[in-house]
């Protein structure tokens, strides 16, 4: 449904056109649109409201060219040698891997000894 419309206006909260909804809704409104449906030949205005905020801090995203660590213990060869394989780096002072993420993302065994820094 939402495919065959065309956004015609895109408003603040306050804005002309958005007054009887910013009554309504108040600080949870986030915006309203103005849309066209070709296919009915009508026009729609939906309001984007909050309808839930808990608090918390945010989970930081790693993205694929970040560096992280990962440690692994000395008795574990096979692991270290996929490491290498990869290309990671010891650090001999922190005593830990250092890895690209996008490369060992997806082998479950070392993103489980991620060290978070």
């Amino acid at each position: 449904m939402l495919k065959h419309m065309k956004v015609h206006k895109h408003l603040k909260p306050g804005e002309n056109g958005t007054l009887r909804l910013f009554e309504r809704f108040g600080d949870t409104l986030l915006c309203v649109r103005y849309r066209y449906d070709a296919i009915r030949d009508v026009r729609i205005k939906t309001a984007e409201i909050i309808v839930d905020e808990k608090p918390g801090k945010g989970v930081p995203r790693i993205r694929e060219t970040d560096s992280v660590l990962v440690q692994v213990p000395f008795s574990m060869k096979a692991l270290r040698d996929r490491l290498k394989d990869v290309g990671a780096k010891w650090d001999p002072v922190q005593k830990l891997w250092r890895v690209r993420w996008g490369l060992i993302r997806g082998d479950k065994e070392l993103m489980e000894r991620v060290v978070r820094e």
